[in-house]
Formats: C-alpha cells, structure tokens, sequence
C-alpha cells in the first residue's frame, strides 16, 4: 500500500481535522511504519502453530435484581445548572 499526499487528505477529510504540512508528513512515516510493520507479521510462517478456539463459555454472575430507595428527587435536582420541579432542564438538540 502506498502512502501519499492523496491519501493523506482523503483521511484528513473522513476525519474532519485539517493538518499542517509537517503533520502530514509525520502521520506519512508513521502510517508507513505501521505497514511495513503489518507486511512484515503476514510473512511469518504460522503453520505450526495450532489453531484457538476463542469461545469461551463464560458466565457473568450478576449480583441479585433489589429494590432499594433512591435519593430525594429535590436532593438531585438541586445540583442541576437548570431544573424544573421534575426534571434536569437540557438545550434542544434535535430539530
């Protein structure tokens, strides 16, 4: 894979972020370097080594399901920067 000033902007753009020339060139070398890197790890001969069975029958123990009194409705709001007598009050971030 080669790694140039195209792909260099293309990733700027699906990322959203805007480099300068020094950057670029430094995320250059280092996305080269992680390449070489994975090039290298697919050369190596992995034929004797057995394959894993990575599922693993795991039980998560979950603690029992009780009901237990939570804190006074007043005692929470009060630390809101906005509420009314029910809730936390929020900006609007949906049209």
């Amino acid at each position: 894979m080669v790694i140039d000033e195209k792909l260099i902007k293309y990733l700027e753009d699906l990322s959203f972020i805007i480099l300068s020339n020094e950057e670029r060139g430094r995320i250059c070398a280092d996305l080269e370097n992680i390449i070489a890197g994975m090039e290298l790890l697919s050369k190596l001969d992995t034929s004797s080594i057995p394959k894993q069975d990575l599922s693993l029958n795991l039980k998560t123990d979950l603690r029992k399901d009780e009901v237990t009194p939570s804190f006074p409705r007043n005692e929470i709001l009060k630390n809101a920067p906005k509420a009314n007598a029910e809730t936390f009050v929020v900006p609007k971030t949906v049209e």
